[in-house]
């Protein structure tokens, strides 16, 4: 046990500050503090030394070198138990200081503000503060490091029972603990400043290249009941500081636990939703979606992508990018459905869905900011834009004898905006206004055609039929004549273009260009 006579204090964070400081002055501690904390605790009635009285040396700078002073890190610092520490502390009028009670500077939350300047985001970055942090936690073997206001409790009631004293066992937790506050704050920092290099913010980008390095600082939200599968651990996180947008961000207004799967199918179905002006609703299985379509009202739509593919509806994930009403929460409770999402809910919706117990339903504060998407594989990580491309009806080249109606340009459009949320080698046969058959995650395109085609529920004659990716042969669009498509968008670009080309005018269909691929694996 070690016996705390110095602290030092010094705080963004106050919560808590006041009783921690009035018990430890109870205990004979003596304490020193810097400018803002200092002030605090002396209109509360707490003595305090200023550590400018203490170093010798006045905060300069607006206050940015107050701490960084060999008196407060010798006094961190020193050894104890080594007479040569001990010897040199005497020398140059050190004192140890046995406690340090430091949290941050707000960076996180001051880089998440909405139109924050770029000085303003700077200045929050502490310097002395985590200095004295590690300083501190290295010598955990004679100073306790407190950073986190929840455990000034029980921190305080060890020294109580031991008349001021605290274990190895207490320094070396506090210890661990700080170590991961400071690398979760510089994680944070740099992860600030890729984004910066990532987008061309504050630096000039280089055309084509991605930042040399990539630091991710991430806040557990919850913990998951299990992964992919019960064997599997998991957990949700979060951007630290980030708004609570997107679907990590949502609130859960009923329902039961979301499980991991959930979280995979409610962003995939979210993201595809929001690719649309009109009132839309998306209903996805394993991350694919079986139904989409737009309508005039939100109910309207639900129930023509319900209706798509009602079998696979079952146990699906509904997404919509409206609030729900009353209409829209009967229709879908006809069919048992995993989770809802939406901007928000009626109270009458509320009432009628939340008769399903186990019905989780979120409300999802708009899309969340369009960053890099990484990916784990051995060894390693992948990271790529989004795919956030929204092609316009001006870009199409219409490659074909015939070019597509109004009709069949509005039905390509809507296959071609589906098309890039499902899992290659992808077909999506369409109307105007919603989806009629896909066909998903098949190793051939001729194979994702006729896949699309066996699980349409409706009839496919005069539909449009959007490719993610070229056809490589002449046999799919074939293929698809033979159900009745009329129009086909896809990007084009292989070596048989021609002879897609000719196929097509043979049956008459109309067939866009994009030169956009949409691979999504």
């Amino acid at each position: 046990m070690i016996r705390i006579q110095r602290a030092l204090i010094s705080v963004s964070d106050k919560s808590g500050l006041a009783e921690l400081s009035g018990r430890l002055r109870e205990m004979g501690i003596e304490l020193l503090s810097t400018g803002g904390t200092a002030a605090f605790l002396r209109e509360r009635g707490v003595p305090v030394v200023d550590v400018s009285d203490y170093t010798g040396f006045p905060e300069i700078m607006d206050g940015r070198v107050k701490t960084l002073h060999p008196r407060i890190h010798g006094g961190l610092l020193g050894l104890r138990d080594r007479p040569s520490h001990r010897s040199q502390m005497e020398q140059q009028g050190i004192l140890p200081i046995d406690m340090v009670v430091v949290n941050l500077y707000p960076f996180r939350e001051t880089a998440a503000r909405e139109g924050i300047a770029y000085p303003e985001v700077i200045e929050q970055i502490d310097i002395g503060g985590p200095s004295m942090i590690r300083s501190a936690a290295k010598n955990h073997a004679g100073v306790a490091v407190v950073t986190d206001p929840a455990d000034y409790a029980w921190v305080l009631g060890e020294m109580e029972l031991h008349d001021g004293a605290l274990g190895a066992g207490t320094r070396f937790r506090l210890a661990q603990k700080a170590f991961a506050a400071t690398a979760s704050y510089d994680s944070a920092i740099a992860a600030w400043f890729a984004e910066r290099a990532w987008s061309g913010e504050g630096a000039e980008k280089r055309e084509g290249a991605l930042p040399a390095s990539e630091v991710l600082a991430l806040d557990k939200v919850r913990d998951l009941r299990y992964g992919e599968n019960p064997h599997q651990r998991a957990a949700l996180y979060r951007r630290a500081a980030e708004q609570a947008t997107g679907v990590a961000g949502a609130e859960v207004l009923h329902g039961k636990e979301l499980s991991y799967n959930n979280l995979l199918d409610s962003d995939a179905s979210w993201n595809l939703v929001l690719e649309f002006d009109r009132p839309a609703a998306a209903v996805i299985k394993h991350t694919n979606p079986c139904g989409v379509a737009q309508a005039d009202t939100l109910a309207e739509a639900y129930a023509l992508a319900r209706d798509s593919d009602p079998v696979s509806a079952f146990g699906s994930v509904v997404a919509l990018n409206r609030p729900v009403d009353r209409d829209t929460a009967e229709e879908i409770n006809r069919t048992f459905v995993e989770v809802v999402l939406a901007p928000d809910f009626a109270p009458d919706a509320l009432d009628i869905l939340r008769q399903k117990k186990n019905l989780r339903l979120l409300r999802v504060r708009g899309a969340a900011p369009v960053r890099p998407q990484h990916r784990q594989i051995s060894g390693g990580f992948l990271i790529e834009d989004k795919d956030t491309y929204f092609l316009g009806p001006d870009e199409l080249k219409t490659v074909t004898r015939r070019a597509p109606s109004r009709e069949e340009l509005e039905a390509l459009l809507f296959g071609w905006r589906v098309v890039k949320h499902v899992k290659s080698n992808a077909i999506v046969f369409s109307g105007p206004s919603r989806m009629l058959g896909i066909g998903a995650g098949q190793t051939s395109r001729v194979d994702a055609v006729k896949w699309g085609a066996m699980k349409a529920t409706l009839p496919l004659e005069g539909c449009a039929m959007a490719s993610d990716a070229f056809f490589p042969f002449p046999d799919g669009l074939l293929a698809a004549a033979e159900y009745g498509v009329r129009a086909v968008i896809q990007p084009g670009g292989s070596v048989r273009d021609a002879e897609v080309i000719e196929a097509a005018d043979s049956r008459g269909i109309a067939m866009v260009f994009t030169g956009i691929r949409h691979f999504k694996h």
